[in-house]
């Protein structure tokens, strides 16, 4: 290839808007999961408190 031909393949993937939008929902999409991770590891620990609480009060041997 020639080095003007490159360069005007740079210079159209850099104009190109599709592909910003694709890389925009990317990053989107990450930060939604990394999002619901978190949420769900905070009532994962929640949820394992209030569990070993009513096994307590129960004194149930299962715990």
């Amino acid at each position: 290839m020639k080095l003007q031909s490159i360069k005007s393949a740079v210079v159209r993937f850099a104009k190109d808007e599709e592909g910003l939008t694709i890389v925009e929902y990317a990053i989107a999409g990450g930060l939604i999961t990394a999002l619901v991770v978190g949420i769900f590891r905070a009532l994962g620990t929640e949820i394992q408190t209030k569990m070993q609480e009513l096994c307590t009060a129960v004194k149930g041997s299962a715990c």
